[in-house]
């Protein structure tokens, strides 16, 4: 199926605006997640588990447990700080 990636912020500075993906039928949020990290580079850096990295589908704010369906919208983003 075809995951529509888009990327917001500091996230889009370092990988662009988006992409698109092809994932398994039944994948969530934390695996497509985990297969961008092991692309390395740029993704393993920008996506690491150890920062704080928001995630929407299909413009609604989920976590990473979410199942992705055919032409998804999945958003990553950094957690918005107020002031």
């Amino acid at each position: 199926m075809k995951v529509r990636v888009r990327y917001f912020a500091s996230l889009r500075e370092a990988l662009g605006a988006g992409e698109t993906l092809e994932a398994t039928d039944g994948s969530t949020v934390s695996q497509v997640r985990d297969a961008l990290i092991a692309r390395g580079g740029a993704h393993a850096q920008a996506l690491a588990r150890t920062r704080a990295v928001r995630t929407a589908l299909d413009q609604t704010l989920c976590d990473e447990s979410a199942a992705l369906h055919d032409n998804a919208e999945l958003a990553f983003f950094p957690p918005v700080t107020g002031g």
